[in-house]
């Protein structure tokens, strides 16, 4: 069996047309409808059925599709990797990259990337650590972190930043014990009945507005609690009645504790996450892990979506 045969299958499987499925193949019709009709024929069973006016997958069609997709991505992959393998070793691309990550779905995609590269650039290494909770760009202006997934917003003159990689929704962490602890949801308002935990540590005033903000979206004041340096700490503050923390929806997951509840927000804008690094510091390892990292991302949502 050819692998144009299958190919084209998979394409016309895709499309449901013959005049596309020729376009994308960059074959004439003719030769499109010859080539489906000697993979049916060594099947022994049609694969689609044809009109004047549609094209559909006949049961034992859609069962071939479903069978050969994954395998059909898995080769496209390796070939790819391969190809890039190919051309990190010509562009020279090696030494160690270090990378942080600022939360742990960020930690996976790095990890996820960091694994890829051991494949695509052999030659290149890549160490991870996560940033600190209270200084999330000194180790990157130091040079400890060539570059970093991290929170958005970034609007440090000294810093590039790449696209949005992740989002994920707010949640508030409060006390089991606080009334907003019942509902099901709460709104950037209700922000004015609780304490805010601040942070201690080396953060911009947009950041700290961003995490701590002053006030709620009509004015009202936000109260202040004690400042903390780390997550284990906060949620320590938070589990006694302390006071609450603006957080992320992977914190319900990551770090389950007695006495804390998170409360997804109905208004709050989603965080996003995205790549960072020294301005003007964009070297070709850094530029190919930012493209890794990317490609993970489409990868894992299109394995999502199908």
């Amino acid at each position: 069996m050819e692998r144009v045969e299958l190919e084209c299958f998979l394409i016309l499987a895709a499309e449901l047309h013959f005049g596309r499925t020729a376009d994308r193949m960059r074959l004439s019709r003719a030769r499109v409808s010859q080539l489906v009709q000697r993979l049916e024929r060594r099947i022994g069973a049609p694969l689609f059925v044809r009109t004047s006016r549609r094209v559909a997958l006949t049961a034992l069609g859609r069962q071939l599709r479903d069978d050969l997709e994954p395998h059909h991505r898995a080769v496209e992959a390796a070939v790819a990797r391969a190809t890039a393998a190919a051309r990190g070793i010509k562009r020279g691309i090696k030494g160690v990259l270090h990378v942080g990550f600022s939360s742990p779905p960020a930690g996976e995609v790095v990890m996820r990337a960091a694994e890829a590269l051991r494949i695509s650039h052999p030659e290149l290494g890549v160490e991870i650590c996560e940033v600190p909770f209270s200084d999330p760009f000194g180790q990157l202006r130091n040079g400890e972190f060539d570059v970093q997934l991290t929170e958005l917003p970034v609007r440090e003159d000294d810093l590039g930043e790449g696209p949005t990689l992740l989002t994920e929704e707010r949640v508030l962490a409060i006390s089991s014990r606080h009334p907003l602890a019942a509902g099901e949801k709460v709104l950037l308002e209700d922000l004015a009945d609780v304490l805010l935990l601040t942070i201690d540590g080396e953060l911009p005033d947009y950041r700290l507005e961003h995490h701590v903000p002053a006030r709620t979206p009509s004015g009202r004041p936000i109260g202040h609690g004690p400042a903390v340096t780390n997550m284990q700490e906060a949620l320590l503050l938070v589990a006694g009645g302390k006071g609450a923390l603006l957080s992320a929806a992977h914190t319900a997951a990551y770090y389950t504790r007695p006495g804390v509840a998170y409360i997804p927000f109905e208004d709050a804008d989603p965080i996003g996450y995205g790549l960072v690094w020294r301005a003007g510091d964009d070297t070709s390892a850094v530029q190919t892990f930012a493209r890794t990292a990317l490609e993970v991302v489409r990868n894992t949502q299109r394995i999502l979506s199908s």
